[in-house]
């Protein structure tokens, strides 16, 4: 870590402390040469692979947008979406993978989505997994109803 005030390359940690959130280390640093304090944040940094390659950091946000595209019309808050993209995110990071395609965020949105609104997950599992005719909405619903019976 470089020093802000003289650019030396070398500091020591005086102090570490935990975020609110539990995602991030706050450490109080030194520098070992000027002896000025600063203070860095240190996170662990997910990264989604799309599908075309290219890759970007990791948002909350964005499931929030998509699955409340798949949403619309439907009695699901805004609050529930914040709890479902939680529930994605510390599903992810439990994995211990820095990395994670799109399609695995796509898979583990399913699950928690099914239990918020039904039909919110037959919108968003028709375009996540490509359904491409009838029989397979019928399928979905299918498997829906037998899960419901249980």
């Amino acid at each position: 870590m470089h020093c802000p005030f003289c650019h030396h390359n070398d500091s020591r940690v005086i102090d570490s402390r935990s975020s609110e959130d539990g995602q991030a280390i706050r450490r109080r640093r030194e520098c070992v040469q000027c002896r000025r304090r600063f203070t860095t944040t240190e996170s662990a940094m997910l990264v989604v692979v799309k599908r075309s390659g290219a890759t970007e950091p990791f948002s909350r946000e964005k499931i929030i947008e998509g699955v409340g595209k798949a949403c619309q019309g439907r009695p699901v808050s805004r609050d529930d979406l914040a709890v479902l993209a939680s529930r994605v995110e510390e599903r992810i990071r439990q994995s211990g993978a820095a990395h994670i395609s799109a399609d695995d965020i796509g898979r583990h949105i399913l699950e928690p989505l099914r239990e918020i609104d039904q039909v919110a997950y037959l919108r968003f599992a028709s375009v996540y997994s490509n359904f491409e005719n009838l029989d397979d909405f019928q399928a979905a619903i299918d498997s829906l109803r037998n899960d419901h019976a249980d």
